[in-house]
């Protein structure tokens, strides 16, 4: 049977009406999708959380020899093409490997790296005679990869890059001089892709060997967290490059750059997501064993009420995660479907959805240092101590939120991209924005919702009217100029953030109910506690956004439209995370 593939638009939520009947939920995985998930987990509980000690001191040969092991069962090239040795799965299950892995600390670093940023600049920019060199090797893990943007002046500013690369007289080769640091897997990886200026200002990408003269390594970073994973300088000194290494176009460097960043954006997401499962059930198995006053501490309320939010957010990050996942592996086939080369699918289909990724990385970077933060909390004292792998799993969160684009520039660049797209046409923003004003001159409408879920979904209707009325009345007042106002754009993107969230733990939680799965109700309860929750926090964020363009009686009226589109019916949301925090504790951990 065809399966239905249902496209949303790239950041299209937030316009167009979704159903949760084409919503894709992680209670879709197949049978071999289950199976994946299980292999990864086993891997990290048999071969690296044993090791974990030993992997924080970078003990030589162990990282190489774990990513040997995930090669072994497939894991490294399972997103690869067949033709270049890899398994050739879909986007949605090389999420979930990444997601199953992602409690796996410094591991976890270092296997993101590999077959993300160090590997697949080659497998969509490198050309058929670099791809059959690299790409089977890299897939079998005989070679280790690693990924060469930032430097000591340039970190968020990518293209301020000072490495320079000239063409040698007789043409063979590219001479390369410079600096980058903070370059994961540096200590061991084979072959590196490196960005460069050609003759000081064509931003180019190249691969360059580990034993090619003229490049050396500084000695590894003693960093905060993901103490495991190497981290070395590159130095470039006279360091001849074969032109045929040159990966691309000459000048197109940041193409490959920022395309392959929008992928790993949402991998990023996916290993937060596994190490925030891990560090709740941690937390959970702890909290039912320690006690105080004579019973263990995971009978009280203060305790459930931090269990039971780590749970929400869990489910709605999850929500939207694999929501989007689905998204970009729908729109590979059906720009394969149109005959486009393999190349440019999951490139064409991540660039749709560069949105969704940006929103992705921020959100599971930060519901993972929610739960990382109160698991240490809820161990008290002894979540201050390096005996408790809670310790661990705090430090090792931190760099999520710098990672790939720091959580401040992915706010900017999700409300600059649907600026951008809505000018260009590519989406139809102001239709939709300019009935919203419309309706703010209407006399509301007070009638009761009806359907199980019409409350809800009318609360997520409204978000989006807030969103809509704030943005479109900023881009009216400010122009060109709203680019300057990083604080406004912020506000927005804080909305537009809690929306999907609440959108798509919403769908998924209607979806349950319609299969019938055993935890419907719950998944409700928690989503009915994120709107509530995420109604207070737009209209926050909505009121700050007002109060910093508008004034007068356009400011009044923007004000008293928030607070209708922001208003969510009563709701004992206490009650509601008691009953999670329940099953919680009798699950012994995340249970969704």
């Amino acid at each position: 049977m065809e399966t239905m593939i249902n496209t949303q638009q790239g950041g299209g939520f937030l316009v167009h009406p979704s159903d949760s009947a084409n919503t894709f939920t992680p209670e879709d995985f197949t049978e071999e999708q289950r199976m994946i998930e299980a292999t990864c987990r086993e891997f990290l509980d048999k071969e690296v959380l044993p090791h974990i000690l030993d992997i924080d001191k970078q003990q030589p040969g162990l990282m190489p020899s774990l990513l040997d092991k995930a090669a072994e069962l497939g894991l490294l090239g399972a997103a690869f093409p067949e033709q270049y040795g890899g398994l050739g799965e879909d986007f949605v299950t090389a999420t979930l490997i990444t997601e199953a892995l992602g409690g796996g600390h410094s591991f976890a670093v270092a296997m993101a790296a590999h077959t993300g940023i160090g590997s697949l600049p080659i497998l969509y920019f490198g050309n058929e005679e670099q791809k059959q060199k690299y790409m089977p090797k890299l897939a079998s893990g005989e070679l280790k990869g690693a990924y060469a943007l930032t430097e000591p002046n340039s970190g968020s500013d990518a293209l301020a890059a000072r490495t320079t690369a000239t063409l040698s007289e007789d043409g063979k080769h590219y001479v390369l001089n410079g600096q980058k640091i903070w370059i994961t897997n540096a200590g061991f990886a084979d072959v590196f892709t490196v960005f460069a200026k050609i003759d000081g200002d064509k931003f180019s990408a190249f691969i360059v060997d580990r034993n090619t003269p003229g490049l050396s390594f500084g000695e590894e970073e003693h960093k905060m967290g993901i103490k495991g994973s190497s981290t070395r300088q590159l130095f470039f000194e006279n360091c001849k490059v074969p032109v045929e290494n040159l990966l691309g176009e000459i000048g197109r460097g940041h193409v490959i750059a920022f395309n392959i960043l929008n992928i790993g954006r949402l991998k990023l997401c996916a290993a937060a997501l596994g190490g925030g499962k891990r560090a709740m059930n941690t937390t959970v198995e702890y909290a039912i064993t320690r006690e105080q006053f004579k019973t263990p501490i995971a009978n009280f309320g203060a305790i459930q009420h931090k269990l039971a939010e780590m749970a929400i957010r869990i489910f709605t990050t999850e929500s939207a995660m694999f929501r989007s996942a689905k998204w970009i592996d729908d729109k590979e086939k059906e720009l394969h479907s149109a005959g486009k080369p393999s190349e440019e699918t999951l490139l064409g289909a991540a660039e749709e959805y560069a949105i969704e990724c940006a929103m992705m990385k921020v959100i599971g970077s930060e519901t993972l240092d929610y739960v990382v933060d109160e698991g240490v909390q809820i161990h008290g004292g002894n979540g201050f101590s390096d005996e408790y792998n809670i310790s661990r799993s705090y430090r090792d969160s931190r760099i999520n939120r710098i990672f790939e684009g720091t959580n401040e520039i992915n706010r900017l660049l999700t409300l600059d991209m649907y600026l951008k797209r809505a000018m260009k046409g590519r989406i139809n923003l102001m239709a939709p924005a300019m009935a919203v004003q419309k309706e703010l001159m209407s006399v509301p409408e007070f009638g009761e919702e009806s359907g199980p879920f019409g409350a809800e979904l009318k609360a997520i209707d409204n978000f989006k009217k807030a969103i809509l009325m704030c943005a479109g009345a900023a881009v009216q007042k400010l122009m060109m100029k709203i680019e300057h106002e990083q604080e406004l754009l912020m506000y927005l993107a804080d909305m537009v953030m809690d929306t999907f969230q609440a959108e798509s733990g919403l769908l998924r939680a209607m979806k349950m109910q319609t299969n019938g799965n055993e935890h419907a109700k719950l998944a409700l309860d928690a989503t009915r506690v994120f709107i509530a929750d995420a109604a207070d926090r737009i209209n926050h964020a909505g009121k700050n956004a007002i109060n910093s363009f508008a004034e007068g009686d356009e400011q009044r009226m923007m004000l008293m439209g928030l607070k209708r589109f922001t208003k969510t019916d009563n709701f004992n949301t206490k009650d509601a995370r008691r009953k999670i925090a329940a099953a919680v504790i009798d699950k012994r951990g995340y249970f969704f």
